[in-house]
């Protein structure tokens, strides 16, 4: 019995009408590896280290990876100003894949001040080649207490979540300085795509919506949703609003 599809297949034996890749045709092995690598990072470059040949095989079929990922629930994005190629999730559709992750309070705020800084440089024209926007995790944590008027997560937790954001391309982290204990940092233009326009409305809905209902907030959930809704303001006066659905605790984005 045949494993995959007759699209693949007529990628690998070179039969395949719909692209053309430069030098040899990708294996099965290597086509296989492709698929997985874009679940998995959702945000990929042609600068993005071992990965193989997946962004040169995704510019190469477009047509067979839409498809895929189209009958799985994504949006194929490819960029070629950027350089990247990523899965982009469709507002208001109902998720059952395991990359839907949800996330912290932190790591929700985190992300928001990433969109913010790279929106910012958008505007201001101060965004690199490819996308890209040259920052440090002191601007980051600069940012992330301007919005929020609380302190930041403590250095090592705040380099875990950024550790965790770079597997999705959101980032890419570079040397510490262990005497300033900063770290570089280039946010990557993969930030839009996983953190949609609609992220900064639903998260102020989420921070606003108990205190329009009259009900009480328990402690925990009183603390938090004002630094919420700090962020999501500053966030959505520069953005327009940044998708993600909320629950009381824990924000969900398309990481």
């Amino acid at each position: 019995m045949q494993r995959e599809t007759d699209e693949f297949r007529d990628i690998v034996d070179g039969e395949w009408a719909g692209g053309h890749i430069a030098g040899r045709r990708p294996t099965g092995e290597e086509l296989t590896r492709a698929l997985q690598v874009m679940i998995t990072r959702q945000c990929v470059y042609s600068h993005t280290p071992g990965i193989g040949r997946t962004y040169d095989m995704v510019r190469a079929y477009p047509t067979f990876f839409e498809r895929y990922f189209g009958s799985l629930g994504y949006r194929l994005v490819i960029s070629p100003r950027d350089q990247m190629v990523a899965l982009s999730v469709p507002a208001d559709e109902a998720r059952y894949d395991g990359v839907f992750e949800r996330l912290r309070k932190d790591e929700t705020l985190v992300l928001l001040a990433l969109r913010l800084l790279w929106e910012e440089s958008l505007r201001a024209h101060e965004v690199g080649e490819a996308g890209i926007v040259d920052t440090t995790t002191d601007d980051l944590v600069d940012r992330l207490v301007t919005v929020t008027q609380s302190p930041p997560p403590e250095e090592t937790r705040l380099l875990d979540i950024l550790r965790m954001f770079a597997r999705h391309g959101a980032l890419r982290l570079g040397e510490r300085d262990r005497v300033r204990r900063v770290s570089t940092l280039a946010i990557l233009p993969g930030i839009a795509i996983l953190v949609p326009d609609s992220y900064v409305r639903d998260l102020l809905l989420w921070a606003v919506e108990p205190a329009a209902s009259g009900e009480a907030l328990s402690e925990p959930e009183a603390s938090e949703a004002p630094e919420a809704a700090k962020a999501a303001n500053m966030a959505s006066a520069d953005t327009a609003g940044l998708a993600a659905n909320t629950n009381e605790k824990e924000g969900e984005s398309d990481v």
